[in-house]
């Protein structure tokens, strides 16, 4: 049990990195933008697993070692529980007035004694040798039931997390509202996924997902009040609307879809020197509560000859940002002065060269390729411009880039955990057995009848304080009516001596 105790604080330990670092799992576009940040100690403790702490080795060894102690703790307690309630209780010792709380009163019928003992439940047997009998109670098993109870809950917790990281799954995605974002639940379709050991791509359920308007109500000091986001989900051939709010997630038969972020992505549209227009919708993340966001819009297929049929690979165009919401009075901040959209605006910096898509390294879609920019492949094209939506700003040679407004985008998790039922289970037992386990109180009673009296002793196998009284309301209710108020010894348990203790217990 010590060790066990130990690896539960190595445990609870171990979490805390979950509950102060971004996880990605939950949010990988927060560690992204951790690791932007901190690009010091970031890689440092992504080499650590500190992002993926409930995945991580070390995380799992120690996981594997408290179900381990556990077990080895629980079996043996149990079998020696078992014993004990079909056990029946010890014969009295020889001293009685040598326990705890005693006392001593002339003859009374054993029946009676049995009747008031089973009144208060307590389990009893009877022992007769010519004319002494010998009755033996005991009482409170509820407290080692409610010690296992609670410890077994404790170790379906552990199994229910285990199941359901081996048969659950979970994705994350940013979702843009309009019907030319909906997707359908492929891995191919999220931005970040993980699935467990014992599941398949085609072990995911089929639904697909719209987001047809969302909805965000703040305080005056910009604190957010309320989030709405109204889906769509079609699934086994239907289409259902839903709202999906934080806390509130949508339930889908073999997944919930909760909500977790949202933001702004700006709808830009650049028209090239040879007259096409091409249009992005870019997502840009949040770097502050007021919803000041930076992202970038890139075209990496403009300014296509339509002669020749080809481009010229180091005419690819990018525009690197910052979307402001509600402007400030002093643009120059670039703090957005509210999280709604009350007066926006978005700053843009135009590059073109070669943006490195074609190199086949991983890029992020936030932010343009730093490697190009340091390289000399990938220039300034021209000053900053501002743009309101619906305004338009003419680059230096002669393109043009348009600001035609924002969609609100959300991030979603989408995860399925069977073992949820097992663990909201475990919980409940948990806590019922907390409650035997504080409330039980181990004790025995003994009485010895002979034809000359009656002697009583009582002893606690638990911390009690208040076994003596419940005591002296036992022997009320047994002594006769007319007998003066019993002879009470209360000792305290250091007066028995260590062979006497032994043979009670």
């Amino acid at each position: 049990m010590r060790t066990a105790l130990v690896l539960l604080f190595l445990l609870a330990l171990a979490a805390i990195p979950g509950s102060v670092l971004p996880q990605r799992n939950v949010s990988p576009e927060k560690v992204n933008q951790y690791l932007d940040t901190n690009q010091q100690w970031g890689p440092t403790l992504d080499r650590f697993f500190l992002f993926d702490v409930y995945g991580s080795p070390w995380f799992s060894a120690i996981y594997l070692l408290l179900f381990v102690s556990l077990v080895g703790c629980l079996v043996p307690r149990f079998r020696q529980h078992a014993v004990a309630l079909v056990r029946k209780p010890p014969r009295p010792p020889a001293r009685l007035d040598r326990l705890s709380a005693s006392a001593s009163f002339g003859p009374v019928p054993s029946d009676g004694v049995l009747s008031a003992l089973r009144r208060r439940r307590f389990r009893t047997v009877v022992r007769q040798e010519g004319d002494v009998v010998e009755i033996s109670a005991e009482k409170g098993y509820l407290k080692e039931t409610g010690n296992l109870v609670f410890h077994f809950a404790l170790l379906s917790l552990l199994v229910g997390v285990a199941y359901g990281s081996w048969f659950g799954w979970h994705g994350n995605r940013v979702l843009v509202e309009g019907q030319d974002f909906a997707f359908c639940n492929t891995l191919l379709n999220y931005d970040e996924h993980a699935l467990g050991a014992q599941v398949g791509e085609n072990d995911l359920p089929r639904f697909c997902l719209q987001m047809d308007k969302f909805t965000a109500r703040y305080l005056d000091n910009g604190q957010p009040v309320e989030y709405r986001a109204d889906v769509q989900v079609r699934e086994h051939g239907r289409v259902e609307k839903k709202v999906l709010q934080v806390n509130d997630p949508v339930r889908l038969s073999g997944a919930n879809v909760s909500l977790l972020g949202h933001g702004y992505a700006p709808e830009l549209r650049y028209t090239d020197k040879y007259g096409k227009s091409h249009t992005t919708v870019s997502t840009f993340l949040p770097r502050d509560g007021m919803q000041t966001s930076d992202g970038v819009a890139t075209f990496p297929d403009v300014n296509l000859n339509p002669e020749t049929g080809k481009r010229d690979e180091k005419s690819q165009v990018g525009f690197m940002g910052i979307y402001l919401p509600t402007v400030p009075s002093d643009p120059s901040v670039n703090t957005s002065a509210f999280p709604a959209e009350r007066d926006p605006r978005l700053m843009l910096q135009p590059y073109h060269g070669v943006l490195g898509f074609d190199a086949g390294a991983p890029l992020s879609v936030y932010t343009l390729d730093q490697r190009q920019i340091d390289a000399g492949r990938l220039t300034k094209f021209g000053d900053p411009v501002m743009l309101k939506p619906g305004d338009s700003a003419t680059l230096p040679d002669g393109t043009k880039i348009e600001f035609l407004g924002t969609k609100q985008w959300v991030s979603i998790s989408i995860r399925h955990d069977p073992g949820q039922p097992i663990m909201l289970g475990g919980s409940v037992a948990l806590l019922a057995g907390l409650l035997l386990s504080l409330t039980g109180k181990r004790r025995r009673i003994f009485f010895r009848i002979t034809p000359d009296g009656t002697t009583a002793g009582g002893l606690p196998r638990s911390d009690y304080p208040g076994f003596v009284e419940e005591f002296d309301e036992v022997v009320r209710a047994v002594s006769p009516p007319a007998a003066e108020v019993p002879e009470q010894v209360a000792q305290t348990d250091q007066a028995a001596t260590v062979r006497e203790r032994e043979e009670v217990v």
